[in-house]
């Protein structure tokens, strides 16, 4: 089995590669459908990249407290190269090379110029978040986890709407101010204990007081990219002017992130300063998830209506990771898969379908969509369901056991919190009344312009929904291979 550590390699790797073949191909080379061509190998590997990680998947030992596949590399240019994978992050990995192929297939036909570029991006992007989930230690996670960002500041600076460019510094300095604190954390960790590999400082045990300014450091860091309240500018802006691709991997997994590094680098490392300050982010969690939910209930753009939306969720998770218990833990990750699925196909729904054929955000020019839209408005309905949290969703499952472990840790904040449920469904059956009915459409949009679905669109949404609500009638298949997992991070805080 040792051989086995080469698909971690090669999940790296294969994106690299399916750049450097699109970057040779044009129209002397190839001919006339050289376009064609080269969407078809980005696709081709991204394909490639979700058949290796479901090999891994096959291969894992979920018995088995240990990194598995590690590799390791040292003294290469004066650095370590260690990557391995375990059995939190390699749902991650997962849930990242199933959403890059639908990110590529969203933005099939609206992308008309600079496609080269484009496909190079979305493939270098997904060779970089893989990178995060894969790193065995804090500096190299930390060089992953920055270099996400160039990758984003050219796909919403080039293929964004009509205000990119000042979306694409947001999104550039508030990051990298935050990630500012991570990296002086990061630092400070190497000057006391002299390494950064995550097996020894899973077992070094800091000085309280070290914890505590080492525990802000690192927060601020993700609370920058979870992101929560006063700090969530950047993501608003950039979910409105980036281009479908962009947004799908900005919320599917871009605010994974924070959520990962939480399970890396505060949970098992700063252990009590986590348990001492949680009501501080347990409040700041309730407080995002109120002004998030009434932000949504009250905004007319449809992008970013879906934004505030995500705000909200990614507090849930956010307070459910540090709840300290299985439930809350695994509610955490769960929800976490769940919006990622979710969220995707809320936006194919209204950024890319609605949007590609009304040229409009705004949602008071949407009236009737039901009845010129039946397909859609079916896939649409299912997917808004498993954004407010109906049972049988996968987000219902994450929602319920995040929620379960904040009450049973804080019952006050905990309630607080679970107005989450009823403001989601508020918003979201809200927002699907005002798309697909109240009346006829508008006559701002021409009837012959708005056709359903097609095989293309279909078989996306098709295939988040069947994610959605498959994994939410059986969430055992990702429940199994957490508990061993969990229950260890437990002990160690």
């Amino acid at each position: 089995m040792n051989y086995l550590f080469v698909f971690l390699w090669l999940l790296l790797i294969v994106p690299v590669l399916g750049m450097f073949i699109i970057s040779l191909l044009n129209e002397t080379n190839v001919g006339k459908g050289y376009v064609l061509y080269m969407k078809n190998v980005a696709l081709g590997t991204s394909l490639l990249n979700l058949i290796l990680s479901f090999i891994i998947l096959i291969f894992f030992n979920f018995s088995s407290n240990n990194f598995q596949f590690v590799q390791e590399h040292y003294n290469i240019q004066h650095y370590n190269i260690y990557l391995g994978i375990d059995g939190i992050s390699i749902y991650f990995v997962l849930l990242t090379t199933i959403i890059m192929p639908i990110a590529l297939v969203s933005n099939w036909n609206s992308i008309k110029q600079n496609i080269k570029s484009y496909l190079i991006i979305m493939l270098l992007l997904e060779s970089l978040l893989l990178g995060v989930f894969l790193a065995l230690d804090m500096l190299m996670f930390y060089i992953f986890f920055e270099s996400t960002l160039p990758p984003l500041f050219l796909l919403i600076g080039l293929y964004g709407s009509s205000n990119k460019v000042r979306a694409s510094y947001y999104i550039f300095l508030y990051t990298l101010w935050g990630s500012l604190f991570l990296l002086l954390s990061i630092l400070t960790i190497y000057s006391i204990v002299g390494t950064v590999d995550y097996d020894v400082l899973f077992k070094t045990n800091f000085d309280y007081f070290t914890q505590i300014f080492l525990f802000i450091g690192i927060f601020i860091s993700f609370a920058v990219k979870t992101p929560v309240i006063f700090l969530n500018n950047w993501l608003l802006k950039a979910h409105v002017e980036s281009p479908l691709g962009g947004s799908i991997v900005l919320a599917a997994i871009v605010l994974k992130l924070s959520l990962y590094g939480i399970f890396k680098l505060i949970l098992p490392i700063l252990n009590k300063a986590s348990l001492n300050y949680t009501f501080v982010i347990y409040t700041i969690g309730v407080i995002t998830i109120l002004y998030a939910s009434f932000s949504t209930l009250r905004t007319i753009d449809i992008k970013e209506l879906i934004a505030y939306s995500s705000v909200s969720h990614a507090a849930v998770y956010l307070i459910g990771a540090f709840s300290n218990s299985i439930q809350g833990i695994e509610g955490a990750i769960v929800l976490g898969l769940a919006h990622g699925f979710v969220s995707s196909g809320l936006f194919i729904c209204v950024g890319g379908i609605l949007y590609d054929r009304s040229h409009t955000r705004i949602i008071y020019f949407y009236r009737g969509m039901a009845q010129l839209m039946p397909l859609f408005s079916i896939l649409y309905f299912i997917l808004c369901l498993g954004n407010c949290g109906a049972p049988l969703t996968l987000n219902f499952i994450g929602e319920f056991m995040s929620l379960y472990g904040v009450l049973e840790r804080l019952p006050l904040l905990g309630i607080l919190a679970c107005s989450s449920i009823v403001l989601s469904a508020a918003y979201t059956i809200f927002m699907f009344n005002r798309i697909s009915f109240g009346g006829f459409f508008t006559q701002l949009l021409k009837e012959e312009n708005i056709f359903d679905v097609n095989k293309r669109e279909f078989l996306i949404l098709l295939i988040l929904t069947i994610f959605t609500v498959v994994l939410g009638i059986y969430p055992s298949v990702i429940l199994d291979g957490l508990h061993y997992f969990v229950n260890n991070l437990i002990y160690k805080v």
